[in-house]
């Protein structure tokens, strides 16, 4: 028998996301057709994509609520970070499109939901560039100073009211952004203002131990830790990098000037992740930040659970409480 080749031997995997040979293949088990731009027929959302950066690949879907034509109202912005590992998912994944959907429907928001470049391929930190430049693009249209500006930014956009919202590992990316935006003199240096973070089953780790990781959870910290070194290479601080850990040493306590007024962190009692986003919140309201920190706990569910079935009592639960949020 012939001995297996480069593109047959696998050099990691993270299933059932994610698989990379020794040849540099890529074989992804989580991905989904996605879904086209247009006019939601359960909503009545209409939807289009815009390109931002051709250098770069990247772009946005930007989500209008029915109605948004009619009268002089500007709209809320929540600028939207999709999540999948960093590896997978996208602004146009039917999870991610069907969720802003029903989120712009019923709460009457303008919504950004940004595409970023994906690990192995494009390692970590290109994704966080990516949303930091999707970001800074958005940013613009309060004062029409960009490029490629977007007319419904421009028209129904009210940039007195950001929000900066993700799930998963895009709920780690608006954390990033938002501390990006408060070193920007609390967002008011992009010329916004970012009136809260929405942060869903976000993706932390780091080398210390939390919760169940110290226990029963050791075999499944070890596989993300390991995950976290195959998506970021390069990390100069490996699992206490700022990127990884918002308050190692290395971040240098920059979680405490984090933009926007109110934080909630949403976890779920069965995720793996759970104990992380815990923590996150605790630190946070220690670290000194000034605003308002929230916590919903989803109990008896699991990570992320809300898009996988939209219509459970808990995913109402926790819409209620993200419609709260965005409307006060």
């Amino acid at each position: 028998m012939a001995a297996p080749g480069a593109d047959e031997e696998v050099s990691f995997e993270f299933f059932p996301i994610i698989r990379q040979y020794k040849s540099g293949r890529v074989e992804r088990f989580m991905n989904f057709p996605p879904i086209p731009a247009g006019v939601d027929p359960a909503t009545g959302v209409t939807s289009k994509d815009v390109v931002i950066d051709p250098s770069t690949g990247l772009w946005a879907r930007v989500f209008l609520p029915p109605g948004a034509d009619h009268g002089n109202n500007k709209l809320p912005v929540v600028v939207y970070f999709h999540g999948g590992a960093y590896v997978i998912g996208s602004a146009a994944d039917p999870m991610t499109h069907g969720y802003l959907n029903g989120l712009v429907a019923a709460a009457n928001v303008l919504a950004v939901a940004l595409e970023y470049r994906l690990a192995p391929e494009h390692a970590l930190p290109a994704a966080y560039d990516d949303a930091w430049e999707g970001l800074k693009w958005v940013a613009s249209h309060a004062t029409a100073s960009g490029t490629s500006q977007e007319p419904w930014l421009l028209d129904h956009g009210d940039f007195s009211r950001v929000f900066l919202a993700g799930g998963s590992a895009g709920g780690t990316i608006a954390h990033v952004m938002a501390v990006r935006a408060g070193e920007q003199q609390g967002g008011l240096g992009l010329g916004i203002g970012i009136k809260g973070v929405l942060i869903v089953h976000p993706y932390f780790s780091g080398v210390a131990d939390i919760g169940k990781e110290a226990t029963t959870g050791k075999e499944e910290k070890a596989k993300a830790d390991a995950f976290w070194k195959f998506l970021y290479p390069d990390a100069p601080l490996g699992l206490d990098d700022p990127l990884s850990n918002p308050f190692s040493e290395a971040a240098g306590g920059s979680a405490a000037r984090i933009a926007g007024e109110r934080v909630l962190v949403c976890v779920a009692e069965k995720d793996g992740l759970r104990d992380r986003g815990v923590w996150y919140y605790e630190s946070l309201k220690a670290s000194g930040y000034g605003g308002q920190v929230e916590l919903l706990e989803s109990m008896g569910e699991g990570h992320v659970f809300y898009c996988m079935n939209p219509r459970s009592e808990k995913t109402v639960e926790m819409q209620e409480r993200i419609l709260s949020f965005l409307r006060k």
